[in-house]
């Protein structure tokens, strides 16, 4: 999916109606938005931050200190690792560490919904619509919190349903 496309789905999710034109820079399709009082900002993390500024919503920047650096870490994890030609075996390595984890967590900061759990779910989806079943069993932590994500109200939007079994079929997956 397209950063502007990406960035679409994130305003309605926020609740923004503002209906802003997006365009893309350079070889890598960079999203830059023009805004009316400034300049124009360039960026996915940038333009989404600014986004969730704009709809009062900066608690999905992360409430203290240690979250909002997270949220920046996985923000930047995004960009790096999940955004581009990624080859199926990076994205197998991706899913695993990714699996690890989110071992013990809810969510990617811990157990507070954030921008970090929006653009990754964005991100990722176009790889887990494609697991086979036993490859989401692999990656469980990952599977849950992908489903989680889906079902948050507002995000999945246009997005194809990614259906998870609830009840494991294979045992020996890990």
């Amino acid at each position: 999916m397209a950063a502007a496309a990406e960035l679409t789905l994130l305003e309605k999710s926020l609740g923004l109606n503002k209906g802003n034109k997006y365009s893309a820079q350079g070889e890598r399709q960079i999203p830059v938005l023009q805004t009316n009082n400034g300049p124009s900002l360039t960026g996915l993390t940038t333009i989404a931050a600014h986004l969730v500024k704009q709809a009062n919503k900066e608690h999905l920047l992360g409430s203290t200190a240690e979250e909002k650096a997270i949220v920046q870490q996985w923000l930047e994890y995004r960009v790096t690792r999940v955004d581009g030609h990624a080859s199926k075996d990076d994205i197998r390595t991706l899913l695993k560490d990714l699996n690890s984890y989110l071992e013990d967590k809810v969510y990617l900061t811990g157990y507070n919904f954030t921008l970090a759990d929006i653009l990754l779910y964005y991100g990722l989806h176009r790889f887990i619509v494609d697991l086979t079943v036993q490859e989401k069993e692999k990656y469980l932590n990952v599977s849950r919190w992908f489903c989680h994500i889906q079902h948050y109200p507002g995000i999945r939007q246009h997005l194809s349903n990614v259906v998870f079994i609830k009840n494991r079929l294979y045992t020996n997956s890990h």
